[in-house]
This record gives C-alpha cells, sequence and structure tokens, in this order.
C-alpha cells in the first residue's frame, strides 16, 4: 500500500496529505521551516532533500512506518471547489509555467482545438473572453473526470476528496482537516498539537502562492463565471467536496465553509 502525495518533516513531527490548488506551497514551507529554521530557496515541490515526500524512494519506508503506526499528527488542508477550478484554470491553462512553458506541452493547443478555448495568446496577457473559455474548460474538466478523455484527469482539478481518500484507503488517519479560506486557524491548530525542532510564528510566515503570476489576472467575480449549467457541471464532478467539508454549492460567491467537518464522516465515506 502506497501514500501518494504524502510529506512529512524530517523530525517526524507532522504529517500532510498535498492536495494541488489547497495552500500546498505556504503548508510545504512551514513544514520546511519547523526543520531546519529556514525556508526551502525555490519552490518547495522541488525540493529534494529536508523533507520526506512519498516520491522520493527513500522516504516511502519512513513515511508508511509512521502513517501505518499513527506516530504523528496528520492532516490536509481542502478548499471551496469554484475557487479552486478557476484558480487552476487560470493557472494551469492560461499561464506560462515556472519552467517557461505551457502546462503539460500539447494540453493547451488540445482545449484550443477541441474545445474552442481562448487563454490570452502566447503569453497569456492578451484580452479574451475568460468566461466562456472557462466555460468551455469545464466541459473538458467533466470530459476527463467522467469518461477519462481526451486524457486522464488531472490532479489540479480532480475532486479534493479523491486526494484525500487514499490516505484513509491504504491506513491513515487524520488528526486534522482544515480549510484554505481559515487558513491561519487551521494551521495554527496544527502547530498547536506537534513539537517541531523550530517554533514557527505563524503571522510572520510569509505565503507562498508558487502559481501566482502564471496566468491572467481574473477579471470577473467568482460567479460571474457560473451559470446554472456551469453550477451543474461543478456540482457533478466534486459533490462529495461540497458535501463533506461543508462548501456552498447554491451560491459560487461564497466561498467561506458553512459547517464543521465531521472527521468521522469523511473517514467513513472516503475510506471504502
Amino acid at each position: 500500500m502506497g501514500f501518494p502525495g504524502t510529506w512529512m518533516t524530517e523530525s517526524e513531527s507532522m504529517v500532510y496529505r498535498v492536495v494541488p490548488k489547497c495552500a500546498c506551497s505556504t503548508i510545504g514551507q512551514i513544514m520546511y521551516y519547523s526543520d531546519h529554521g529556514r525556508f526551502f530557496d525555490g519552490d518547495i515541490h522541488d525540493a529534494e532533500d529536508g523533507l520526506h515526500k512519498w516520491a522520493r524512494e527513500e522516504s516511502q519506508a519512513p513515511i508508511r512506518a509512521n502513517v501505518k503506526t499513527r506516530s504523528s499528527y496528520a492532516f490536509t488542508c481542502v478548499r471551496n471547489p469554484y475557487t479552486r477550478i478557476l484558480s487552476s484554470f487560470f493557472d494551469k491553462i492560461c499561464g506560462i509555467q515556472r519552467n517557461g512553458r505551457r502546462y503539460r506541452g500539447n494540453l493547451v493547443p488540445l482545449l484550443i482545438q477541441k474545445y474552442g478555448i481562448e487563454v490570452g495568446g502566447e503569453d497569456g496577457r492578451e484580452p479574451f473572453d475568460q468566461v466562456r473559455s472557462f466555460r468551455r474548460f469545464l466541459l473538458f474538466v467533466r470530459d476527463t473526470i467522467r469518461w477519462r478523455r481526451p486524457m486522464e484527469p488531472d490532479i489540479h482539478w480532480s475532486a479534493v476528496s479523491g486526494h484525500v481518500s487514499t490516505f484513509i484507503v491504504n491506513g491513515g488517519r487524520y488528526d486534522s482537516i482544515f480549510w484554505t479560506e481559515r487558513f491561519d486557524e487551521g494551521m495554527q491548530a496544527v502547530l498547536d498539537r506537534t513539537r517541531t525542532p523550530h517554533r514557527v510564528d505563524l503571522a510572520a510566515i510569509p505565503r507562498f502562492n508558487e502559481s501566482e503570476g502564471h496566468g491572467p489576472k481574473r477579471a470577473h467575480p467568482v460567479e460571474a463565471y457560473f451559470d446554472d449549467l456551469s453550477m451543474h457541471l461543478v456540482y457533478e464532478i466534486y459533490k462529495r467536496d461540497f458535501e463533506l467539508f461543508r462548501y456552498d454549492f447554491e451560491n459560487p460567491a461564497n466561498k467561506m465553509p458553512t459547517g464543521e467537518i465531521d472527521l468521522d464522516e469523511v473517514h467513513a465515506k472516503l475510506g471504502d
């Protein structure tokens, strides 16, 4: 059994299940700082030492042993499906990535050809109809998730509950699941329950938004991108995310959770 997407501090003070587009860069840097008293110089996703990651073969045995015995505080962070899918569109589809190229090579040309989307030209900076292109992107997302065509679902727009579930199915248990929208409160609760080599002053920690500046600025409020059909598609794709993590499907303008997350319910429903 494996624990894909799982990171652990070298001191084994905490275990984190990464969920893309849910403050993962900031959380990773906090974990790194809590062990080393400094931040990783660069994107934490590129770090090949100083932090255990399941993707590193030498990290798998210590992560597996820790999660199986539930030796450390385990947590993850979730986000409103409406704002998360919008962020994925502007960052991964419209934006130029940190390597100077388009995300996943031929993905954007495929979307332009098959779904008629626009992305703001070669550099993502030309004006275009963001609402129309985003709604066409949603059709593509639905196709990848429901029928796995024209490609497999991407981690940046596959459901949060799917990421969260792998940790549970393979034998892990979360001590905390908190919201990106209440990040300081949730992350502080994690820090209060862990002993780290270096104290973390959350108020002094910068936000490491590695996707910021990759793509064009969002020109409209969140709710402008979602008509009745778009909302239906989002609910079809992310129904479990709305229900388990207590987000408001009826109102795309409300990014905040509407109730508390029930950890027992999450483990029961995602542990099948």
